[in-house]
């Protein structure tokens, strides 16, 4: 299924009604076939260097050590790495242990697609770890995350016990722990292949494959927006004036202080007075999304007009702005500011599709030339990249 049929089988009251509040499973919510695959994980087991924490194995709470699976390599350099050891990864995997592997989405391009997707719906940073277990041990134990996540469950089977939370939308940093969940689970449910299932952060869960079969999932965690991350950017948009470029009157007289307290107070209540202060700081939280950064090589002295040269952008959040002077694209930290008439070829490329120059040329109108020249402002900003692209 697409992104869209995700969306709609977590259904319409999704946003309003779950989104950070509730958990929601939705069986058979996606195709899962060419997703990721057992095979897909053996090609990056053996072809990355992955330690931990990117590669780690962990049964009933705690983290193996390294040497637990895996042995030291000094090279010519005298750097040294460690080794995945198979015989040894399989000999802590079936004693129990679970393996997790994050930010997968940048090792396996299907990942990363879903991954944009459901960043463009969400309008939030995604990131995919995979879990891989065997056995009904527990590898991470009764725990909460510190952001919402969404599971898709890709092989086999796992047993989800969910208890809720016991601390309302607790932190990584935060001024006290969460109380112990309850004994007893408010959903105990199994996830098969192509089940999807939301969990909110905070929410206590236990996992565990004691179906009978192996299980591998993938769990995309959505980046958090709390209110002190607004108020903090509201007060960097203050910077241009000078009473909060300005020291502290520490020392001063308490009246001094008083009135620079009042100053500072009469310029935030501007910033929060705003209707539109929450889709400000969402736009430009898209705007400044690097998103998963790819290479143009081998063209590191510009995009030659090849009509037959692919190009998609490197970050699924973009804002759009049409006026009748211009069209601006902030992406990626940058903004970029062209002519009326490429409106359609930033509009195709920010709706995330992979095209080639002729393909955008035609679309516009524009030489295969010309739309190598706006291409290549894209690249140089890291908000596009171009060549034989999946």
């Amino acid at each position: 299924m697409t992104i869209a049929s995700i969306a709609e089988r977590l259904g319409e009251d999704f946003l309003a009604q779950a989104l950070h509040r509730d958990y929601r499973h939705v069986p058979g919510a996606l195709h899962v076939t060419g997703l990721m695959t057992w095979d897909d994980l053996d090609q990056i087991l053996a072809t990355h260097r992955l330690e931990p924490p990117r590669l780690r194995l962990s049964l009933e709470g705690e983290t193996l050590p390294l040497l637990a699976y895996g042995e030291p390599v000094t090279t010519r350099r005298h750097t040294v790495w460690h080794r995945l050891h198979p015989a040894q990864l399989h000999a802590r995997l079936a004693e129990g242990a679970s393996l997790a592997l994050d930010s997968a989405d940048e090792l396996h391009r299907p990942l990363a697609c879903l991954a944009e997707g459901l960043e463009r719906r969400f309008r939030t940073r995604m990131q995919a770890n995979l879990y891989a277990s065997w056995t009904a041990a527990e590898g991470f134990g009764t725990h909460w995350d510190d952001h919402d996540v969404l599971v898709i469950q890709l092989d086999g089977a796992k047993r989800w016990r969910i208890f809720g939370p016991t601390r309302p939308h607790p932190l990584y940093r935060d001024t006290e722990e969460p109380p112990p969940p309850p004994d007893q689970p408010l959903a105990d449910l199994v996830m098969r292949p192509g089940d999807a299932l939301y969990v909110p952060r905070g929410w206590w869960h236990a996992v565990s494959a004691d179906q009978g079969t192996r299980s591998l999932h993938v769990t995309y965690g959505f980046q958090t927006h709390t209110a002190s991350d607004l108020l903090h950017w509201a007060a960097e948009q203050l910077l241009g004036h000078e009473q909060f470029r300005a020291d502290l009157p520490r020392l001063a007289q308490s009246g001094e202080q008083a009135a620079f307290v009042a100053g500072l107070r009469k310029l935030l209540l501007e910033q929060l007075d705003d209707p539109r202060l929450l889709a400000r700081y969402t736009a430009a939280m898209d705007g400044q999304s690097i998103g998963r950064l790819l290479p143009s090589l081998p063209y590191p002295d510009g995009v030659p007009a090849d009509p037959d040269l692919r190009v998609r952008m490197t970050t699924a959040r973009t804002v759009l702005t049409t006026t009748s002077d211009a069209v601006l694209l902030a992406a990626a930290g940058s903004v970029y500011e062209f002519a009326p008439v490429a409106e359609p070829v930033v509009r195709a490329l920010a709706d995330g599709h992979s095209l080639t120059l002729g393909e955008l040329a035609d679309t516009a109108g524009l030489s295969v030339t010309d739309i190598a020249g706006m291409v290549h402002e894209l690249v140089k900003g890291q908000a596009a990249a171009v060549g034989e692209l999946p």
